[in-house]
């Protein structure tokens, strides 16, 4: 994440923990969408992982916090524009720790999913990491 941007989303650090998250993912899912679940999820698995670096651990809470947070740039209830801030923080993210997010860590994600939302088609999944490749290049 660029500088500005990241002391902008560090404030939302202080409302992640590992059940808020957990307990907002189930809540919001099928609100959310599956873009928006499994980016949080990339983050939130590799966020586990003993060797991600601090500094991109902090980038990581700082993103999920967002994501938790009710109060952000465009509010959650708005129907179909609520997320979307959302999915732009955590894609910022994902493209400043994209390096330690591994297949074990994608795989991880990917049957969360599928618990949070039973059978999928797997080429919506194919489909963000494209994206999400593509918007860290």
């Amino acid at each position: 994440m660029k500088n500005n941007k990241q002391s902008d989303i560090s404030k939302y650090a202080k409302d992640f923990t590992k059940s808020s998250f957990l307990k907002k993912i189930k809540r919001t899912a099928k609100t959310a969408g599956i873009s928006v679940v499994y980016a949080g999820l990339l983050l939130y698995y590799t966020f586990q992982k003993a060797t991600t670096p601090r500094w991109a651990k902090a980038s990581i809470i700082s993103s999920l916090g967002y994501f938790i947070s009710p109060l952000d740039g465009i509010p959650d209830i708005i129907p179909a524009l609520g997320y979307t801030d959302d999915l732009g923080v955590l894609v910022l993210a994902i493209g400043t720790v994209y390096m330690f997010i591994d297949d074990k860590v994608k795989k991880e994600a990917k049957e969360k999913v599928k618990d949070l939302f039973g059978k999928y088609d797997d080429s919506l999944l194919k489909n963000v990491d494209k994206r999400l490749i593509k918007e860290i290049k």
